[in-house]
């Protein structure tokens, strides 16, 4: 319990750290953002967005900071950063961002789980029959294909099964002509506009899943509670799973959890190849037009995510593995 209640408080710190940056950093910056985009509009910005600049970035207001820091505080904790200033003029930045949240969970949190999945999977029956087939086979192969950078291999995939052959989507999350619903035939057609950029995200982020956890069950199998769970008779499968890969994952999991954690920023580069309308692809968007309450609202919610991410882990890894939690 103390434990948990420390990294409670460790996460708590580091949130409180990490909104006072979002908060200063856009005060801190060369001239003043709300000026330059008011400047550039000339005229054509709402007053109400005008007024959201204002309070945002502190400009135009009587406002003390310690108000300002107050008031922006009780923005985030609503999830109101005022409207998009340019990428969606107008639109809420808590609407835009809930647009596109679905489609960086559906494809890029699914391929991290599965490459998660699958990668420690081959790791622990590699080590496991360390010198086979498969320990031969496939680690090389993949963490080959690991340092591959993904949005070329994308491209590849793209001139390949969609420019040359035309067996496969490859712009977009689904066809234009279709109307958005929970029907089958719209379902399908989301899943087959996912198959390149999800496909290539695997396929570059498997090896390195593979390669650690093939390595930490090498190390773990060499333990004297391994060697002893072999010398006791028990059956082979249960040494693998209970007594070594229990054990041997337990270092990926902070890894995986930063992972998922990362997953709401979405892969940059694959969502804009792939023309892919998720958060990676919103978030460039938005820094490319200067949108700077639809950037804080992004940065903020992918440096939530991971530290929720890692507080998650660190708790499950105390659970797995009591050695974790300290002295009391």
């Amino acid at each position: 319990m103390r434990f948990v209640l420390r990294r409670v408080g460790f996460f708590v710190l580091t949130l409180w750290v990490a909104l006072t940056l979002n908060f200063l950093l856009p005060r801190m910056m060369p001239g003043n953002p709300a000026l330059a985009i008011i400047g550039r509009f000339k005229g054509g910005i709402s007053p109400q967005a005008v007024k959201v600049l204002q309070d945002q970035f502190g400009v135009g207001t009587r406002q003390n900071p310690v108000a300002q820091y107050l008031a922006y505080l009780r923005n985030v904790a609503t999830f109101n950063f005022g409207p998009s200033l340019t990428t969606m003029p107008g639109e809420p930045v808590s609407q835009v961002v809930l647009h596109a949240l679905p489609w960086t969970l559906g494809l890029v949190g699914v391929t991290t789980i599965l490459a998660f999945a699958l990668g420690t999977g081959i790791g622990i029956v590699g080590a496991w029959r360390r010198g086979g087939l498969l320990d031969s086979l496939m680690p090389p192969v993949f963490v080959i294909l690991s340092v591959v950078p993904y949005f070329w291999l994308g491209l590849v995939l793209i001139l390949i099964f969609g420019v040359k052959l035309h067996l496969l989507p490859y712009f977009f999350s689904y066809d234009y002509t279709l109307t958005p619903s929970l029907s089958p035939a719209f379902i399908g057609n989301v899943l087959e506009h996912a198959i390149l950029p999800g496909f290539t995200l695997l396929i570059t982020t498997i090896g390195t899943w593979i390669l650690t956890m093939r390595n930490n069950m090498i190390t773990t199998l060499a333990e004297d509670y391994v060697r002893m769970a072999r010398a006791k008779g028990l059956p082979g499968h249960r040494v693998m799973l209970d007594y070594a890969a229990r054990n041997a994952i337990l270092p990926n999991l902070t890894g995986f959890a930063m992972s998922l954690g990362f997953v709401l920023g979405g892969a940059i580069l694959i969502e804009e190849v792939f023309n892919y309308q998720g958060v990676g692809w919103l978030l460039l968007q938005a820094v490319n037009n200067e949108d700077y309450p639809l950037m804080q609202a992004l940065f903020l919610l992918i440096t939530v995510a991971v530290l929720v991410a890692i507080l998650v882990a660190d708790v499950a890894t105390a659970m797995l593995d009591p050695r974790t939690r300290g002295a009391r």
